[in-house]
């Protein structure tokens, strides 16, 4: 939205309040919520039938606030309290174990809420990038490391040589 490749109204969790903050912060005009992206309801959170639950971690991957927890192969659960209800957890999952229910009682989203949940997307943003730059040197260094291996274990086996 700020770099103009999206317009305000494309985010129906946010609803018309949301709108109009984002038309106030980006200077647009206000514009109703773009019904083809979905409809404004109240805040929901991602609820995991564990019963079904295979472990399989794509909900975990999915979660940009990392409200899912879990292992590989183990039942997962969903953090409520760390929920936004952003829905993007339940189309990866292959048993569709994953529904939205709505946030007992009923309630909107507030600015708090909305900047915790911002901190902890940015917290997820920098432990991916944290993994990704460790992945991308461990097959450098594990490389290196294994040819120092090699290189003394080559000098041991020369230094043992019997020489003519």
């Amino acid at each position: 939205m700020a770099l103009g490749q999206a317009d305000i109204n494309r985010c129906p969790p946010g609803g018309d309040a949301g709108v109009a903050k984002l038309a106030a912060l980006l200077n647009k005009p206000i514009r109703s919520i773009d019904p083809d992206c979905g409809r404004h309801e109240p805040l929901q959170v991602a609820v995991i039938q564990e019963e079904h639950c295979i472990g399989c971690t794509l909900c975990i991957q999915a979660c940009p606030v990392d409200a899912i927890i879990g292992a590989n192969k183990k039942m997962h659960t969903v953090l409520s309290d760390w929920c936004t209800g952003c829905d993007l957890c339940v189309a990866p999952c292959p048993v569709d174990c994953i529904v939205m229910m709505p946030v007992k009682p009923l309630s909107v989203w507030t600015d708090q809420q909305a900047q915790v949940a911002r901190k902890r997307f940015e917290a997820r943003e920098r432990r991916l990038q944290r993994e990704a730059d460790v992945a991308h040197e461990t097959p450098k260094a594990a490389t290196a490391d294994k040819q120092a291996v090699i290189a003394a274990a080559l000098a041991r086996a020369r230094s043992r040589r019997v020489k003519p």
